[in-house]
């Protein structure tokens, strides 16, 4: 299985990219609102990956982020993102990715991010490791803010959500060493799995942002709770870290403590 998922990611990044290339703004609309976009190119990708799973497994459930959810409830759902990082797409900005989950009775069991533009192939299965190209990955060791990277996102923020990211943006941007913000969550977990961020947290989440990229950072040795604690992500704030870290990123968010709870996924 995860041999078709990794060859489908990868065509299928293959496929975004040369859309992206003769890309016109006939093809960019926008969803909520202005700042929510969505091309022609994610509907055709994502088209693409339905038509490859059905022909392969048309006993599967699918969830896409532009199509919903297709097919009879099953044992096996899929969940895609065809195109996470639009904006970047859309601008010309390499940091966009192809994101493909097979989840069996809603716990991801394999997965894979393609980023065409870095060259970049992600894939986990779970209880196997996780892997870039071929190597496998290692989250970092770092256990300090003072010494930490983090990626963050303000998808919140373009949603109106209170409170937003901007709440609690100044006190970590003081305790950490620095802040990225490149737009796709999915290769942001990734990046966390490969040791280059140590941590990444952010709010209004959806699941096909990070069926994926959660499965790859765990099989890296990283860990993902909501920012109480709990398994109550991404619908209570997501926080993902190489595990070392996450008691003090956690930290940052004291009003929002919780009982940790076992994630449903």
């Amino acid at each position: 299985m995860i041999d078709f998922i990794r060859e489908l990611a990868s065509a299928a990044g293959k496929l975004a990219a040369e859309g992206r290339r003769t890309l016109s703004e006939a093809e960019i609309h926008t969803k909520r609102s202005s700042a929510d976009l969505v091309t022609a190119v994610d509907r055709r990708v994502e088209e693409f990956i339905c038509a490859e799973i059905r022909r392969r497994h048309p006993g599967h459930g699918i969830f896409g982020e532009e199509t919903g959810r297709s097919g009879d409830p099953a044992e096996y759902c899929w969940i895609i993102d065809p195109i996470d990082g639009t904006t970047s797409f859309v601008h010309g900005f390499p940091y966009y990715s192809v994101s493909i989950a097979l989840q069996y009775r809603g716990r991801t069991v394999a997965g894979a991010v393609c980023a065409p533009e870095l060259g970049e192939l992600f894939h986990a299965e779970a209880g196997k490791g996780a892997f870039l190209n071929g190597g496998r990955l290692r989250v970092s060791a770092t256990g300090e803010l003072s010494r930490a990277l983090l990626a963050t996102g303000f998808g919140c923020v373009r949603a109106r959500m209170r409170p937003d990211n901007f709440d609690y943006l100044p006190e970590i941007t003081r305790r950490v060493q620095d802040i990225r913000r490149c737009g796709s969550a999915a290769l942001d977990l990734c990046n966390v799995a490969a040791g280059r961020f140590d941590g990444y947290w952010e709010f209004a989440l959806q699941p096909y942002d990070i069926a994926a990229g959660v499965l790859i950072l765990e099989e890296a040795g990283g860990r993902v709770t909501d920012i109480g604690g709990g398994g109550d992500w991404p619908a209570n704030g997501f926080i993902a870290t190489n595990g070392t870290l996450h008691p003090a990123l956690l930290g940052c968010f004291p009003e929002k403590r919780s009982q940790p709870r076992r994630s449903s996924r």
